[in-house]
């Protein structure tokens, strides 16, 4: 009754997985046994050839009984030495058997672990997930391309910068004339601000005459 209900529980296959181990290691008991009888007989043949070789001159008939008994011996030690070979040749089995099914088991788990793992995979997902992401990597790249292309605020007017420009070099010209005290000539006279684009240049040509010369007057009066 109670094997019953092990098998039914369970306790079947603990037994079967048992098995192998347990046959192992009855052999295992049966090849000590053969190897302890294999050296009684060894010493049981010794004996029987000391005897012989001892009344082999003085008592012919003792002599031939021992031998005898070696004959029988050693037939009996040949059939030990036989049956512990099979012995070994099964243990050997049996060990093989049992890795070769365990191997088995383990790649048949591996195979369903494999079989759970790709249960919700397959080719066409596993392309779309990509293209996916392939089409998100893209649509990252043109954000951050707007992001660092896109200017902030209007356009820089260059017309406005020039005559910026022009203003801040006329506000230093009028500075030195103060400190000191002299109107400059030759490079800082040529970089006086130029006439606006489109200005048309009504002063006449006498004229440009008279502001030389005031020039050069207030020049003298201010070198004394």
């Amino acid at each position: 009754m109670s094997g019953w209900g092990m098998g039914w529980f369970g306790g079947g296959g603990a037994k079967k997985k048992e098995a192998p181990k347990k046959a192992i290691l009855d052999l295992r008991a049966t090849l000590e046994m053969l190897n302890k009888r294999e050296k009684h007989l060894q010493t049981q043949m010794d004996e029987q050839d000391a005897i012989a070789r001892k009344n082999v001159s003085s008592n012919k008939n003792v002599a031939k009984a021992a031998l005898r008994r070696k004959k029988q011996f050693e037939h009996a030690l040949e059939q030990t030495s036989a049956q512990m070979m099979t012995v070994e040749r099964e243990i050997s089995s049996i060990e093989t058997a049992n890795i070769n099914k365990e191997t088995f088991v383990a790649m048949q788990n591996a195979g369903k672990a494999m079989k759970e793992i790709h249960g919700g995979l397959s080719i066409d997902k596993v392309d779309q997930t990509m293209e996916d992401l392939r089409e998100q990597h893209a649509i990252g790249e043109e954000i951050s391309g707007a992001l660092t292309q896109t200017p902030i605020g209007q356009a820089v007017d260059e017309d406005d910068l020039d005559e910026e420009l022009q203003e801040l070099q006329q506000e230093q010209l009028d500075e030195k004339m103060l400190k000191t005290g002299t109107v400059p000539v030759g490079d800082e006279v040529h970089r006086l601000p130029a006439a606006h684009k489109g200005e048309i240049n009504k002063t006449p040509v006498a004229e440009e005459d008279d502001e030389e010369a005031e020039l050069r007057k207030l020049q003298a009066e201010m070198a004394m």
